[in-house]
């Protein structure tokens, strides 16, 4: 076959010929069709003339080339000509035969739809990096060949020529393995920073979700935790550290540390941001983080709450009206300089609090407030235990695996206990009014409320004797209003009592001759836990707890 009677625009053929100059071409050859010819220019007077392209043997020429070259023919693709790269990379090729029987290779990797769409447009296709069944990776360029230049209502040819691209496809797959792995690392830090299990507070019902962002290894730093202050109140906590990667989550485990050892102190939300912002700006001062710190008591109805920048509370109350906790917020942690305050909202029986970061709800084609908004609709139809909940409002808000940022999400429901399960969740509670009947009255209101509330005797005594040591300690070192709650759970006793006075009791080592100072060590001795803080309005209160038998 005479290969110089095809057009085989190779690439780069045809910006070389728009470099060539015009006197290059001639006249009667520009009329064929044909590819123009190249003619070397004259250095000098003695040079040798150069041999045009076209007086070039094509097929010694092909014979040569390194990548894999197919000529084929016709609506069939027939085999024309196959080069000896070509060959010796899949073989000998019957010539005449249709490329779907003589080529099964080029089937098997995809290449005949392309075949026919480069028949019909005219117009090269190129097939980037496919693994061949000989095990090499090729870049397969499909050219239109016209013979004398006809294209339209002749046969048509089609050049196949493949480019041997294993290395770069090998190093780019070892590069993909690598991001894959360092992902896997940095993912597997962030959720090890995590609480692996949530605590259980007696009257919440929590569930949380962690969604990081992206394909690349560069995770966020969101987080989540609940902690369980005792005396029946619990803390919530969701924050998100600005920036990605294991520098950001690093930062998020220190921040969370801290926390929980802040929680331990008992402190109101504020004074606990308050920390915080001290601690992050010796962490990193280039690094800032927003956090919402709230504090749950059942006996409350109402989550006091403290926002460093973070994005609003949402609560859906038992009428399904959604609330929006707007106020007070201050700027992120590690700015320095502000002083944080506490704000409330409402928590009652049948409400669900969703505490979240700026993934679940912003996006780059809508407005902030738009994605809250959105938030709140779904919030006010989400209905069934918190688990179900989180997972619904992650999939209204359209988050998927390939989501381009971190996603954490806190659900917390204070269900409305009826029937036999309202039995088992109680409260009572007596004014105190000082003098010297104060404490008989007190030992009596409790022996008559655990006796109504059937606890076995042992225990029945022990929240007597109890009562009797923290009202005595209330009325020696406390100032009126005093008050003395009972409240059981389904889990545990609390005794508490609450007076005017801010000075919190310690436990010390009273000496045998001391006539005060044992109140407190009768207290933790007994109880399974106990512990003090001050009160919003001053004052303080005192509580132990006693963890209930199974049986109960």
């Amino acid at each position: 076959m005479n290969f110089t009677r095809w057009s085989a625009r190779l690439p780069g053929t045809q910006r070389r010929a728009a470099a060539r100059t015009e006197h290059a071409v001639t006249p009667d050859r520009r009329g064929e069709g044909s590819v123009p010819a190249a003619r070397a220019e004259q250095l000098t007077d003695d040079a040798p003339s150069v041999p045009a392209v076209d007086e070039l043997p094509a097929r010694e020429v092909l014979d040569r080339v390194p990548a894999l070259v197919a000529l084929l023919h016709g609506p069939d693709h027939r085999i024309a000509y196959v080069n000896d790269a070509y060959a010796a990379a899949f073989g000998q090729r019957p010539l005449g035969e249709p490329a779907r029987e003589g080529l099964p290779e080029l089937a098997e990797l995809g290449l005949l739809p392309l075949l026919d769409q480069v028949l019909r447009s005219g117009k090269p296709r190129t097939l980037k990096s496919r693994r061949a069944p000989d095990g090499r990776s090729y870049t397969f360029t499909c050219t239109p060949a016209a013979e004398n230049g006809v294209r339209d209502g002749g046969d048509g040819a089609v050049l196949v020529f493949a480019t041997d691209v294993t290395d770069h496809a090998e190093a780019a797959e070892r590069l993909r393995a690598s991001e894959r792995r360092q992902r896997e690392t940095a993912v597997t830090l962030q959720r090890s920073l995590l609480p692996q299990e949530l605590e259980e507070p007696d009257d919440l019902r929590i569930a949380a979700t962690y969604q990081p962002g992206g394909t690349e290894s560069a995770v966020g730093g969101d987080w989540y935790d609940v902690i369980t202050l005792g005396g029946g109140r619990t803390a919530l906590v969701i924050g998100d550290v600005m920036g990605r990667g294991v520098r950001a989550a690093a930062v998020m485990g220190q921040l969370r540390t801290a926390v929980r050892a802040y929680a331990r102190l008992d402190l109101p939300p504020h004074e606990v941001l308050q920390l915080l912002d001290g601690l992050a700006t010796e962490i990193d001062a280039n690094q800032i983080a927003t956090c919402v710190y709230a504090i749950h008591d059942p006996n409350e109805g109402r989550l006091v709450y403290a926002s460093a920048g973070h994005l609003p509370i949402l609560v859906r109350d038992e009428s399904g009206m959604v609330l929006r906790a707007d106020e007070p917020t201050g700027p992120p942690l590690g700015t320095g300089g502000w002083m944080h305050a506490s704000g409330s909202i409402p928590l009652g029986p049948g409400s669900t609090a969703v505490l979240y970061t700026d993934g679940l709800v912003e996006r780059r084609d809508e407005d902030l407030d738009e994605g809250i908004a959105s938030l709140e609709r779904a919030l006010a139809g989400a209905t069934g235990t918190p688990q179900v909940v989180c997972d619904r409002l992650v999939r209204t808000a359209g988050v998927t695996a390939d989501h381009d940022d971190d996603v954490a999400v806190l659900v917390l429901q204070h269900p409305a206990r009826t029937g036999p399960d309202g039995d088992l969740f109680r409260n009572a509670a007596l004014e105190l009014l000082g003098g010297v009947e104060a404490a008989p009255r007190a030992r009596a209101f409790a022996s008559g409320v655990l006796t109504s509330w059937r606890f076995p005797a042992d225990l029945h005594d022990l929240g007597v004797l109890a009562t009797s040591e923290l009202v005595a300690n209330s009325l020696q070192h406390g100032t009126p209003p005093m008050r003395l709650r009972l409240r059981r759970t389904d889990r545990r006793l609390i005794v508490e009592v609450t007076d005017g006075d801010d000075h919190l009791p310690r436990r010390r080592r009273a000496e045998p001759g001391d006539e005060s100072g044992r109140g407190i060590a009768i207290v933790a001795t007994i109880a399974s836990n106990w512990g003090s803080r001050r009160t919003p309005g001053g004052g303080k209160a005192v509580w132990c707890e006693f963890v209930l038998p199974r049986a109960i």
